[in-house]
């Protein structure tokens, strides 16, 4: 069984990607253009680094559609003090609070009970 790893962030740079010149160059001279990438079929991770790689400004990328909310929050919450890992830990961490609080909520609505009644 393969193990899934997710696509590195690229760097940024005054609020943009860090661009790879060799994917620039390819993109620029390789005969193939934006158009025909956007009716290939490419995972939308795939698709979210490529971007990166091209240098897109992270308010732009972030509006594509193919980005994902956990990918938007780990860039826009990575710092010099903290590995991408351990960013992309965080998020999921901040996400999981999110929904207990979300799943508690529901639950004393649903049940008509007081929260302190729920088993932790």
């Amino acid at each position: 069984m393969s193990e899934h790893k997710k696509l590195p962030i690229q760097p940024i740079v005054d609020n943009r990607f860090v661009e790879n010149k060799i994917v620039r160059y390819l993109l620029d001279n390789g005969g193939i253009d934006m158009n025909k990438l956007a009716i290939m079929d490419f995972s939308n991770e795939s698709r979210s680094q490529f971007a990166q790689l091209i240098g897109y400004s992270v308010s732009a990328w972030s509006t594509l559609g193919y980005v994902s909310d956990e990918e938007y929050d780990t860039v826009t919450t990575l710092s010099d003090d903290k590995t991408e890992l351990e960013t992309r830990n965080q998020v999921l961490r901040d996400r999981l609070d999110e929904v207990r609080v979300s799943a508690k909520s529901l639950a004393t609505s649903l049940f008509k009970i007081h929260e302190d009644d729920l088993i932790s």
